[in-house]
């Protein structure tokens, strides 16, 4: 993986968030150095870009509510997030904890660290996303399995069934009308909740 990133790093899409001086213009001739494609712009945007990889952005503490603006839009998915820092000092400390970014570059610029901080940032990033994506297919695994359950208690409870012949019973309903046990689990769920509804009016 690691040198698969590597390879990536020639035309990943570098979104520059840095005010118009010699520094971004340091920092661009560097990434476009390492082979990036480079759009820079300034004042902060309102919301994420589509089409960048990496945001490289300046902690600015006079645009500190525009940051915050934009580290509470959700309505795009967030690129690698690397933040450009001239203090050290907590306010700066703190936005950069709030931003979520994966690595940090000093001004003034230097060639020397940036490569590592961009491989390290992609990185840690697309780790991320891996374990987000994991997570949120256990937690659809752990929804469905609760489903189930709930199904097999309500035949249990309605037919008085086992709990094995519950579990078969969903399970041939399933086959037959070729839908997954969580689906089947759901269609019994929702008919059950019609039914109790239903009685509630009679």
């Amino acid at each position: 993986m690691a040198i698969q990133i590597l390879r990536d790093l020639r035309g990943l899409r570098v979104q520059v968030v840095h005010p118009p001086d010699s520094e971004r213009t340091r920092l661009v001739e560097h990434l476009r150095r390492i082979g990036c494609t480079v759009e820079t712009q300034w004042p902060v945007p309102e919301s994420w870009t589509d089409g960048s990889d990496v945001m490289l952005l300046a902690i600015e503490h006079d645009v500190r509510g525009e940051i915050q603006r934009l580290l509470r839009c959700n309505d795009r998915p967030r690129p690698t997030l690397i933040a450009v820092v001239g203090y050290e000092d907590p306010t700066t400390l703190q936005l950069v904890l709030e931003a979520g970014a994966v690595a940090v570059i000093e001004r003034p610029i230097r060639p020397f660290g940036l490569l590592t901080n961009l491989t390290i940032a992609r990185s840690l990033w697309l780790e991320k996303q891996e374990t987000e994506k994991r997570i949120r297919k256990l937690e659809r695994k752990l929804s469905g399995l609760q489903r189930i359950q709930k199904a097999k208690a309500i035949l249990m409870d309605g037919q008085g069934l086992s709990e094995a012949d519950a579990y078969e019973s969903i399970r041939r309903q399933a086959m037959a009308k070729r839908l997954s046990m969580d689906d089947m689990a759901s269609a019994i769920i929702h008919a059950n909740e019609l039914l109790q509804y239903r009685a509630k009016d009679v």
